[in-house]
């Protein structure tokens, strides 16, 4: 079975339900498949680290010794408790994917230890994976894929783990470290821990865009929000040598196009507001914008009409639905798009 939506994912992570013993954890975000991962299995064995209970494999245990996953997978608990078998895939070869589904369907059929429980953690599983394929078939696995983390994920995670600590952001603040945070989600709660111990755990806190200064120091000129503005404006060059130093950074693709629909969406809410009688400031103060940028956002503001970003909505849409598609030159749709808008723009003056 597949499970993609958070509260179907966020039930399975709390306690499988009985007669599901196997669960491939799978997606591009290694730290996001782990800490799902991590969850799990402290889920099922009261202590996860124990050797007697719980039986850790790679893919390298698997090429030398075959048979090493089912013995694992056949094993009763020394020590009485529920058995757990992990099984970390970090590679693409065909092999170990193949193996794994093999256990997985005998494990699943009940072939093996029906108590004990199997946790696959992979990378982004293709549609002709054999291991997902296995584990989308049965009932008694979950095929769980991890996604990157949408701007609303990790505001909330901000959010979460720094109430946890007794400090806070203030919106415009939020909207900045979010902004710079990288999308591998493992990388990003260093970074949020990092942010914890500036403001001092427990202090009370609650910090504004300029207590962000020393800590974030000067914003890299990759920035993704810094290429969606320069597209919009009419800045082709600059905003295309900005994608491509956020991909030399890790960015990818989809994350280009999300930061041109996030721009988009905050003009076109703010024409909106500016149509129902509000002012130009207001309706870029309500539309989010960050008040470095408030003067070529309103410059901006001035030139795209809303009938003209209703019309260019369509193309980003497609633009990311390209991007998530198995084997898209993702980065060079997001440079396609960028420069769209960009001659877009300077067709309407900018």
């Amino acid at each position: 079975m597949i499970l993609s939506k958070r509260p179907d994912v966020e039930r399975f992570l709390a306690g499988p339900p009985a007669g599901v013993r196997v669960a491939v954890i799978w997606g591009k975000d290694r730290g996001g498949v782990r800490e799902r991962a991590d969850l799990l299995a402290g889920k099922i064995a009261k202590n996860p680290n124990d050797p007697f209970d719980v039986a850790l494999l790679t893919e390298s245990d698997l090429d030398k010794d075959g048979a090493r996953l089912e013995e694992e997978l056949s094993a009763i608990s020394m020590m009485g408790g529920r058995r757990l078998v992990r099984l970390k895939l970090t590679g693409d070869k065909a092999s170990p994917d193949k193996a794994a589904a093999e256990a997985l369907v005998r494990h699943a059929e009940g072939a093996l230890n029906p108590d004990a429980f199997f946790l696959i953690e992979a990378g982004a599983l293709e549609r002709t994976s054999a291991l997902r394929k296995a584990a989308e078939k049965s009932d008694a696995a979950a095929s769980i894929p991890v996604y990157e983390d949408e701007v609303g994920d990790v505001s909330r995670m901000v959010r979460e783990a720094l109430t946890k600590d007794g400090v806070g952001l203030t919106s415009e603040a939020l909207e900045l470290f979010v902004a710079r945070l990288p999308r591998e989600r493992g990388v990003a709660r260093r970074e949020i821990e990092r942010l914890v111990l500036y403001l001092g755990p427990g202090s009370g806190s609650t910090a504004s865009p300029a207590d962000l200064v020393d800590h974030l120091g000067v914003e890299p000129e990759a920035s993704l929000s810094d290429a969606a503005q320069d597209a919009f404006g009419g800045r082709a060059g600059p905003a295309q040598s900005a994608l491509r130093r956020a991909r030399a950074e890790g960015e990818g693709g989809p994350s280009a196009v999300r930061a041109l629909s996030q721009h988009l969406a905050k003009l076109r809410r703010a024409a909106i507001l500016q149509s129902a009688g509000a002012g130009a400031q207001e309706a870029a103060k309500a539309s989010g914008i960050f008040w470095k940028n408030e003067r070529e956002f309103l410059r901006q503001l001035r030139a795209w009409k809303l009938a003209d970003l209703e019309a260019l909505s369509t193309e980003v849409l497609e633009a990311d639905y390209a991007c998530k598609q198995t084997g898209s030159p993702d980065h060079l749709i997001s440079e396609r798009l960028a420069l769209s808008i960009a001659g877009r723009a300077r067709r309407l003056g900018l």
